[in-house]
């Protein structure tokens, strides 16, 4: 059984995505069926990392003293203190 439902999204997120369901022969209301069908499904693994991630997981090994909170800090000083 079909059921309406109304969504707020923002216009050029909404044109881009009728643009790709026209691209793909799909109607955008089953482009979104299919999308939330696949996340709410007991198979899909919500909490697992993705395959990509997984392949670059050590591929960087920083340095013994590197600090990842004080480089970030630095980072976020220098961002926003223009």
């Amino acid at each position: 059984m079909n059921s309406k439902l109304t969504l707020s999204l923002d216009t050029n997120v909404i044109e881009r995505a009728k643009a790709y369901a026209r691209k793909k022969n799909t109607s955008l209301s089953k482009m979104i069926e299919t999308y939330l069908g696949h996340i709410t499904s007991n198979t899909y693994p919500s909490d697992e990392i993705a395959p990509i991630v997984k392949s670059l997981s050590g591929v960087f090994e920083p340095p013994e003293e590197y600090n990842s909170k004080a480089e970030y800090k630095k980072h976020v000083l220098k961002k926003y203190s223009k």
